[in-house]
């Protein structure tokens, strides 16, 4: 395989891409960045300074040759002050020393007083050249001061450098930056012979656009009739690579990589190991990672750990952590974002790298802490949402990630009114609430069912501008439908953007909940006719729907039809939502067989609803097997003894229902009451079974006292109990 342009670009790579949804990749700034001066930095540093000495001592005023060797040093190595009191001492400054200065402060970052200095330099009536409009050139680029750069643009076609390669390449830069792709190809096609820089410019350009097609295309050309690629050429082609219908894509590019000599860079190497990651293959990444013997830098090592990390692969994350460590890597804080990031699922052993990062000094850097933060709120089922807190109260600077990963984390745990509460210490705060935010704070209202409050929320998000974002619009769908609102939920269904599953999904869900399970499926049919694509979870609110309403043959073709027509493989809860498909309508030999048909073991989620349509319809002998079958898996799952307690004492059967008590006692378990929220006055109560604890508990019962008479009145004399007064 010769030419890339033989492939059928279009196949695999899509036109335009969205920039906004999938940002271009960067290298991580540690491969260019040292904690401390080499020793041959130290040694040139140490030598300009014996020259600026003699200098000096000399009074060699005529040397303006010595004087910019020394200043060009200083400018590389020194701080930027260095270099401009230098540059006061220059006795006799030419072109040259201004270049120098010039570029130190494009270097430094210091763009306008570069561009400062251009104009101080022409008022001395200096002639710049090609390396000064160089410098300033990539300034402008670098700033994406457009109009700036057309006007420097009329000044090198003035001075006669248009036709140079340096200036030429710096311009077609500068076009690229600034997304004005057609303005750099005009520049381009006029330079006598682009270099490499040039041609990069334009691939760069187009991969900044997201034009995936147009880069590769320049590619080809480049290999027809430019010079040979370089290692910064293919480090862009494989930022595009980053999902698995481009593998092939990427096997091919990695060949012409090898083609050209660049196997051993290790920008392309570095690159190339993320890219096989990104389209899927694992396998790939760390066969290119283990063939890199000497070349392995820290950037080398932080992508492939990162691989993993993306994957979840925690053994294999930890492994290569610690042959970092054995190699002797100076780890940094992308290394242990990404470790950490690997053990979300493990909080316990994450403890021991928190106390690594302590140790090494990273506790301070906000993404560590954001892992951290992370790790921790994953782990909340081993309790861990106490230490999330502590590492938040730790951090020196809290961005945005950190506010939101303790909200969210409250509000996944179902702390909801402690989610509610950070929610408000986040406003009187005054930081910026985001989407992220007000979706959390309104899934806590729904865990509540506080209207009232949520309906609040619903104005802040109106008035921040939230309002047409698909996760928002879906929480307040979800919030409104929780709280029994089911007109305010399709309210804001239809103000909603719906052009994809993620609203849709919420508003089946909703009707589905609300009983109106035919108004979930004729909105499926309208998601069809808008050509929304559904996802596993609206299949998920669609055979609820169906079982709700008791449409047994609809809900069982959803089921059989999901991966033949809509290519959604079966998961767990798609198995529970079946059971309860079959169970519900009384076809319980139906849901025994749905689950012995799984690919996969059934969890307890699966096994619990079918207990519980057992009990509805009372068959005993496939009650007790499913509650062997979820004892095995959880034995200390409290509600399993519950239910077929219940369902014991229902048939009679006290032996054995006296049996489940004494298991109940020997293990240690208790039943675990239910809990119920009704929010009056904004204010929300909450009760449980026998609950005394509020302090108007003696009030509440006599009211309930005489409601309990009102009813029984109403019975027995046939009246309507609707027009009972409830005060």
């Amino acid at each position: 395989m010769d030419h890339l342009g033989d492939l059928p670009w279009h196949a695999g790579v899509s036109k335009k891409l969205d920039p906004t949804q999938r940002p271009l990749k960067r290298l991580n700034p540690e491969c260019c960045m040292r904690s401390s001066p080499s020793l041959q930095t130290l040694a040139l540093r140490s030598s300009a300074a014996k020259t600026h000495a003699r200098l000096i001592k000399s009074g060699a005023a005529s040397d303006t040759y010595a004087w910019n060797n020394v200043l060009a040093a200083y400018s590389r190595r020194s701080s930027l002050a260095d270099a401009r009191k230098l540059f006061d001492e220059i006795p006799k400054r030419d072109a040259v020393s201004w270049n120098a200065l010039i570029a130190a402060h494009v270097s430094s970052g210091a763009y306008q007083q570069s561009w400062d200095l251009l104009g101080s330099m022409m008022a001395k009536g200096l002639s710049f050249d090609q390396y000064t409009l160089g410098s300033i050139l990539k300034s402008v680029a670098s700033a994406g001061q457009l109009e700036f750069g057309r006007q420097l643009h009329s000044l090198v076609v003035k001075s006669g450098l248009d036709s140079n390669v340096f200036s030429g390449s710096a311009l077609v830069d500068v076009y690229a930056k600034c997304g004005r792709m057609g303005e750099a190809y005009s520049v381009f096609q006029l330079m006598p012979e682009p270099n490499t820089v040039s041609w990069n410019a334009l691939i760069a350009g187009h991969a900044r656009a997201g034009e995936a097609d147009c880069a590769f295309q320049m590619f080809n050309w480049m290999e027809r009739e430019g010079p040979m690629p370089d290692e910064a050429t293919f480090a862009i082609l494989l930022t595009f690579l980053d999902r698995a219908p481009f593998y092939q894509l990427m096997l091919q590019l990695h060949a012409k990589i090898v083609k050209y000599g660049r196997a051993i860079d290790a920008v392309v190497c570095n690159a190339a190991v993320t890219a096989y990651s990104q389209c899927g293959s694992i396998a790939d990444s760390r066969k290119l990672f283990d063939s890199i013997d000497d070349n392995k830098d820290l950037v080398t090592w932080n992508s492939m750990l990162a691989a993993y990390a993306r994957y979840g692969f925690t053994e294999h994350a930890v492994e290569i952590f610690v042959r970092m460590q054995e190699a002797g890597v100076a780890q940094d804080m992308y290394t242990f974002t990404s470790v950490i990031s690997a053990c979300f699922e493990h909080g316990l052993r994450g403890r021991a790298f928190h106390g690594l990062v302590i140790k090494r000094g990273l506790e301070s850097t906000t993404p560590v802490s954001n892992a951290l933060l992370a790790m921790y709120i994953r782990s909340c089922k081993d309790g861990l949402m106490e230490d999330a807190m502590k590492c938040f109260g730790l951090m020196e600077f809290r961005d945005s990630v950190s506010w939101n990963s303790i909200l969210t984390g409250f509000s996944q745990s179902v702390l909801s009114e402690e989610a509610l509460k950070f929610f408000g210490h986040m406003r009187s705060a005054s930081l910026k609430i985001d989407h992220y935010a007000f979706s959390a704070a309104l899934r806590s209202c729904s865990d509540l069912a506080v209207l009232q409050l949520g309906q609040q929320i619903h104005g802040l998000v109106f008035k921040s501008g939230f309002g047409s974002n698909d996760f928002v619009a879906s929480s307040l769908i979800y919030m409104y439908s929780k709280c029994g609102v089911i007109d305010d939920a399709r309210k804001s269904f239809d103000e909603s953007c719906k052009d994809n599953s993620v609203t849709w999904n919420s508003i089946i869900f909703g009707y589905s909940q609300h009983g109106q399970g035919r108004m979930a499926l004729d909105l499926f049919s309208e998601m069809q006719e808008l050509e929304v694509a559904p996802d596993h979870i609206t299949f998920v609110g669609i055979i609820s729907a169906c079982s709700h309403v008791g449409l047994v043959e609809t809900g069982s073709i959803f089921l059989k039809s999901m991966e033949p027509i809509y290519g959604i493989p079966l998961r767990m809860e798609h198995y529970a939502c079946g059971v309860d498909l079959f169970g519900r309508a009384g076809q319980l030999d139906a849901a025994k067989k749905l689950i012995e048909s799984m690919p996969f073991e059934p969890d307890a989620m699966v096994w619990m609803t079918l207990l519980g349509a057992c009990r509805i319809h009372g068959d005993m002998e496939l009650a007790s097997y499913a509650a062997q079958c979820l004892i095995a898996l959880d034995p200390r799952e409290h509600s399993t003894y519950v239910l077929l307690s219940n369902m014991f004492s229902g048939f009679g059967m006290w032996d054995d229902r006296a049996t489940i008590q004494r298991v109940m006692r020997t293990r240690g378990l208790t039943k675990v009451p239910g809990w119920s929220w009704i929010e009056v006055k904004n204010r929300a109560h909450s009760f449980n079974a026998e609950d005394r604890s509020h302090p108007q508990a003696e009030e509440i019962y006599e009211r309930l006292r005489d409601l309990m008479e009102q009813i029984e009145m109403a019975s027995s004399t046939g009246s309507d109990i609707h027009h009972i007064e409830c005060g």
